[in-house]
């Protein structure tokens, strides 16, 4: 196994400059968030009852679409303003795939079609149920860094109240917007380098051919898949066009397994998911979509396979 450090160089670069807009555009979204959004107006949109905004969560990704490098900075700020925990983490699990441009590429990618539905059908059940998980945890210390500032979830005693805010007016509200933008930037940009510079050095070691002839088993397809997605960190808004190069070689549950794990987790993102949630946490934020999307994706390939 070489290391050939002009692959390496053009796999860091490719990773870092595809996402850097992306993390641009989550950290200017997360400064808009806290200009002009407070807790007043997250707990009118968010249902009580818990299971209906964990599936709210899942679906918010239409209202801020960002990919899974905007949505992390994105979803800290939703927590500061008094997002229930359960809701913030299905959005960050969908939002990477439940947003127009991602759904714009895929359907450029594949058409309307099984993989084009069954993308979001699977992220949608992941989502929402790896969220659902967390809804039995009323004490977010236990869950969040304190970067991410606790919030009451269902009335937990120990949960610390986010502090109030009043709506922005125009001009000094964007002018804060980019100044917490900025140092948002800043800050979660260092685990965007970390992480590409880790993907890009797992990518350049990787052995193509040695994986390609796991590519029809229905089992180990998926596994092969996920693992490639969590390796590559290809960007949600572009991997449909690298998934279709592996269309006419792999199963189409693995192809799957390919679009609904890696948006949701993938090298970079978790290192930025250290910046939101304590480190066992991470770990569950991993385990946990990884599993239910190989039990869905195994699933698709035994039925096509019968």
């Amino acid at each position: 196994m070489e290391f050939d450090l002009t692959i390496f160089a053009t796999r860091f670069l490719g990773i870092f400059i595809e996402a850097t807009p992306f993390l641009l555009l989550g950290t200017l979204a997360s400064g808009l968030i806290e200009a002009f959004v407070n807790k007043d107006d997250i707990a009118r949109m968010v249902p009580h009852n818990p299971v209906l905004a964990t599936i709210m969560g899942g679906m918010l990704g239409f209202m801020f679409p960002v990919c899974e490098c905007g949505v992390v900075p994105v979803t800290r700020r939703l927590y500061k303003k008094g997002l229930p925990l359960s809701t913030g983490i299905a959005f960050l699990l969908a939002a990477p795939v439940m947003n127009p441009v991602v759904v714009a590429s895929t359907y450029a990618a594949f058409g309307a079609g099984p993989v084009l539905y069954g993308r979001y059908i699977m992220t949608a059940l992941v989502a929402i149920g790896v969220g659902l998980i967390f809804t039995v945890q009323n004490r977010p210390q236990r869950i969040l860094r304190p970067q991410a500032i606790f919030v009451p979830i269902t009335g937990g005693s120990e949960a610390v109240m986010p502090a109030e805010s009043e709506r922005m007016e125009l001009l000094p509200g964007i002018k804060k917007a980019l100044l917490l933008a900025h140092e948002e930037f800043f800050e979660m940009g260092r685990y965007l380098i970390f992480g590409s510079l880790l993907a890009a050095a797992m990518g350049t070691l990787a052995l193509d051919k040695e994986i390609e002839t796991l590519a029809s088993n229905p089992v180990n397809s998926v596994f092969v898949m996920q693992a490639s997605a969590f390796i590559l960190s290809v960007c949600s808004t572009v991997d449909a066009f690298l998934a279709l190069a592996f269309a006419n070689t792999f199963t189409t549950g693995s192809i799957l397994s390919f679009l609904v794990f890696g948006p949701m987790v993938d090298i970079k993102s978790t290192m930025m998911f250290l910046g939101v949630f304590k480190r066992r946490v991470v770990f569950y934020l991993i385990a946990l979509p990884f599993l239910l999307t190989a039990l869905l994706s195994i699933a698709i390939n035994l039925n096509i396979r019968l």
